[in-house]
């Protein structure tokens, strides 16, 4: 892998609290933060101490950021301190703000807590851009100490930055992954708005239902600014069934990659492999165009195993159908938001512009959006089929065994 040509982007993660639906002022520092070169990792509002952590903890942070108001800040900020030091992550500090609601005398009590620092109304942005990057920025290196979501956290980290992962994390000389489990890799591309990043979280929901014991990987891709090298990486906010323990969500900023994906991706995902941890690992390309190849389907270094590329009813017409390359390709094709009313007239257009390809693929109708939708279902038993996935339906277990013509 190619030395970085820069430092590593400062990277925060950044959330509000349970019972706060207050977002307004996140929503502006995480521009903000964006626009001077940091990655933001936003996880949304009305969320848990535990679920903070635990992204804070796959994503590798630098320092998480709280926006609180609401009250109850003491004893909340107090609680994500806690679960960080508890869990053997206490190097990554808190810092946070909340407006009118968070007063010098809660301040006070809070950094006796542990809190790093309280930002309050009025400050500037510029003054807070600066200390926070002055405060935070670290670079990354190999911690022995870091045990399991953490040490494949920082191993991706370090890939992100051009050094090869460390131990257990490295493929051995021959290029093979270090674990002999079978882990099944599947691509997920689609253009920007087809819902890629919600089909992907309702089939983890699919994944943890009938694949009890199993573990599944979901590495995120989003651009970086071109101007500010900067990045808003939104993916965990639709990322509901990320919660559960068994799931490990990376997101990933391109860093000027051109491809739709980060150029660490395919570290990211040999790394993974080399876990032996996970039994599925779904990346998800930037919203892709008609000429894209994100996954070297077509030629070169083929990343996955299996490609999905999503579209949404309003493609566009006939014609932009034609455009798109990977539709001739892909192994699995789904059109999304199936609740719309164009969702009749591009079904039969893209069935149509798939059976010109005579190569037997099938159009899986979904509608993430909602819970329980049979053709997530459908779509989920078709890529168990393929990966030759363990799964157990009826209370009685049965292994999808893929076949060459699956």
């Amino acid at each position: 892998m190619a030395a970085a040509k820069s430092p590593a982007p400062l990277r925060i993660l950044t959330a509000v609290p349970v019972c706060d639906g207050h977002d307004s002022a996140v929503t502006t520092i995480n521009i903000e933060l964006a626009r001077h070169g940091i990655e933001v990792i936003y996880l949304g509002y009305h969320q848990s101490a535990s679920a903070i952590v635990r992204a804070a903890i796959q994503e590798d942070v630098n320092v998480v950021g709280l926006s609180s108001y609401n009250g109850g800040h003491i004893v909340f900020f107090k609680e994500v301190v806690d679960q960080l030091k508890k869990s053997g992550n206490g190097d990554i500090p808190v810092f946070g703000g909340g407006g009118g609601t968070i007063t010098q005398a809660d301040e006070r009590v809070m950094k006796r807590q542990g809190t790093d620092r309280i930002y309050f109304a009025g400050t500037p942005l510029a003054d807070m851009m600066a200390e926070i990057k002055r405060a935070y920025a670290r670079a990354a290196k190999p911690n022995a100490k870091f045990k399991g979501d953490r040490a494949l956290a920082r191993a991706i980290t370090m890939a992100e930055g051009g050094t090869r992962p460390p131990g257990a994390f490295a493929r051995s000389a021959s290029g093979t992954p270090r674990s002999t489990k079978k882990t099944f890799v599947v691509g997920v591309a689609g253009p920007g708005g087809a819902g890629k990043s919600t089909l992907i979280d309702e089939l983890t929901s699919r994944f943890l239902k009938n694949c009890p014991g199993g573990r599944i990987a979901l590495l995120a891709n989003d651009p970086s600014h071109p101007d500010s090298h900067g990045a808003i990486l939104g993916d965990r906010v639709s990322a509901i069934y990320a919660q559960d323990d068994r799931v490990f969500f990376r997101s990933l900023a391109t860093r000027g990659s051109l491809t739709g994906l980060s150029a660490a991706a395919p570290a990211a995902i040999e790394i993974l492999q080399a876990s032996g941890e996970f039994d599925l690992i779904l990346v998800e390309s930037v919203g892709v165009g008609q000429e894209s190849d994100p996954f070297g389907i077509f030629g070169g270094r083929k990343l996955v195993d299996a490609t999905l590329f999503v579209l949404a009813p309003h493609y566009g017409g006939l014609i932009q159908l034609q455009k798109i390359a990977l539709l001739n390709g892909a192994d699995l094709v789904a059109l999304n938001k199936c609740d719309h009313p164009m969702a009749h007239t591009a079904k039969a257009e893209i069935q149509a512009r798939l059976n010109q390809n005579g190569k037997g693929q099938i159009l899986h109708a979904t509608t993430a959006a909602k819970h329980f939708d049979p053709g997530v279902d459908a779509l989920f038993a078709a890529i168990a089929k393929l990966g030759g996935l363990d799964t157990v339906r009826g209370g009685e277990k049965a292994c999808w065994m893929a076949s060459p013509d699956a």
